[in-house]
């Protein structure tokens, strides 16, 4: 059996946050994770409240959690941090996407096979052109 790359120590998985990451689909496409840590070991679910998909939970310096529930700090929607269900908010209801982890080691490790692990930290963003194409000048 091959080597599993570790996400992160398990030590290192926040109390009273979340550990972001990023792994990559079959169809080429990075997403970032989010790592919990939970009695049992750790719970990851894909870091996007399902409110409006491509707000993040955790932003990069960790979600806001509150009584065992993640936090969208956008909108308020609530998120059982172990079912990942929506209990309160715009899409109350919803679930976050699950990405399977395992602590191996004293790591935390990807064991989900719909994911391929790319790394620590959030999706880094290109710095783009921030010029203007306005006709108006000042």
């Amino acid at each position: 059996m091959p080597e599993v790359e570790p996400i992160v120590a398990a030590g290192s998985i926040p109390e009273e946050s979340t550990f972001v990451y990023r792994v990559r689909n079959a169809e080429g496409e990075t997403r970032e994770a989010i790592l919990l840590r939970v009695e049992e070991g750790a719970l990851s679910w894909l870091n996007y409240c399902q409110h409006m998909t491509h707000i993040k939970l955790d932003k990069g310096s960790g979600a806001t959690m509150r009584d065992g529930e993640i936090v969208c700090t956008n909108h308020g929607a609530m998120f059982d941090a172990g079912t990942g269900e929506c209990t309160f908010g715009p899409c109350e209801g919803a679930f976050l996407n699950p990405v399977d982890v395992a602590i191996e080691d004293g790591n935390a490790v990807l064991v989900d096979s719909d994911y391929a692990f790319v790394g620590a930290g959030p999706i880094e963003q290109e710095d783009g052109d921030l010029s203007s194409t306005s006709n108006i000048e000042f």
